[in-house]
């Protein structure tokens, strides 16, 4: 490599350039200085404070009760993000995705009954959830990923009621009474302790694998199907693998969820384990935060389903948080369309452009 130096003096081969640093927000390196910009070093430390208090939290707040909205909380982030990473990423909106949750949760129900599995050895059964739920999203995605996207959605509902009304009626999965899981057998001051690292486990690693994905060529393709597919299509992206290898990967997850739900409550009815209203909490998580976004449907997750679970227990009536929840939705498809992350990012870009402007400065 030739080049010149801050002398005007030439480089020998294998010798490297190196600028003086800049003073703010530089880091040193073996080859010189990386620029870190304000908003990711922000961003960095907000995700490390995150982690950390979501790690503690069980070790701060014993009481059962916050506990256990902790554990279904994570949950969500999981099952939330995993369906952005389908549905947000290729405008492909799913209100099936209760499909492979449910899954994941009777196969975790039967398996543990007939192999005789007990404690912590059930856990092992969650991954293999997973895969049982990715195996159903193929055949569903070959028939469903042929249409586009409005006909996809009455497409996923049928096939959810398919699911539905199969659970209720199959002998495998006890018809409308449904299975009972095996209680775990450790501490039960302790008890909901190691569903709850589990599930920030599963939350961390999806929102991890939606961050990679999202800056991943694949990611760019899913994006470039939800922008425009047929220009997608005539810019080289094989649009149908690529949508279901999505679809496959987020019913993975769901699946895995559905599973660790079900063992921590230890009963798998089908009203409960396909329920409608899941997708719609799903969906309004995704919405509320921003679809399309990594952190959107996390911050959904953590502030909606906290509340209805605190709605749900204070309530006497139990539809009075599924009647808020619809009300929800319709405010924020009406008047935050984007999500909350979206929308205050373009205000607080605008704030900025406004105080430029105020100081003279180019907007």
């Amino acid at each position: 490599m030739t080049g010149s130096t801050g002398t005007g003096g030439p480089l020998t081969e294998g010798t490297v350039t190196e600028a003086a640093p800049p003073a703010p927000n530089t880091l040193r390196t073996g080859t010189g200085w990386i620029r870190h910009s304000p908003a990711r070093m922000l961003a960095a430390g907000v995700v490390t404070a995150l982690l950390v208090m979501v790690a503690v939290f069980p070790l701060v707040f014993t009481n059962q009760t916050v506990t256990n909205i902790g554990v279904v909380t994570l949950i969500f982030v999981a099952v939330a993000s995993a369906w952005n990473l389908f549905s947000g990423y290729s405008g492909y909106l799913s209100l099936g995705h209760a499909i492979f949750y449910g899954a994941g949760a009777y196969f975790l129900a039967v398996a543990a009954k007939d192999w005789n599995l007990t404690g912590s050895a059930i856990f092992w059964l969650v991954p293999l959830a997973g895969v049982v739920a990715a195996l159903i999203a193929i055949p569903l995605g070959l028939v469903a990923l042929r249409v586009r996207r409005h006909t996809f959605v009455v497409i996923t509902i049928a096939f959810f009621f398919i699911a539905q009304l199969s659970a209720s009626n199959l002998g495998i999965t006890g018809g409308s009474s449904g299975l009972i899981v095996p209680a775990p057998n450790w501490n039960p001051t302790t008890y909901n302790n190691p569903f709850y690292y589990l599930a920030m486990l599963l939350a961390a690693a999806t929102v991890a694998l939606s961050v990679v994905i999202r800056r991943s060529r694949f990611g760019l393709q899913l994006r470039a199907i939800r922008d425009d597919e047929d220009r997608a299509a005539g810019l080289g992206v094989r649009a149908m693998p690529v949508k279901l290898t999505a679809l496959v990967i987020s019913a993975f997850i769901t699946g895995m969820a559905g599973a660790l739900w079900v063992y921590f409550i230890g009963e798998a009815v089908p009203q409960f384990v396909f329920d409608p209203l899941f997708d719609l909490a799903v969906v309004l998580m995704a919405f509320f935060g921003g679809l399309g976004t990594v952190a959107g449907p996390v911050l959904g997750a953590l502030v909606l389903e906290p509340t209805q679970l605190y709605l749900t227990l204070e309530q006497s009536n139990g539809y009075e948080s599924e009647i808020l929840f619809g009300v929800l939705f319709l405010v924020v498809i009406l008047f935050l369309p984007r999500g909350v992350l979206p929308t205050a990012a373009e205000y607080l870009s605008k704030g900025r452009a406004r105080l430029r402007r105020g100081r003279g400065g180019t907007p």
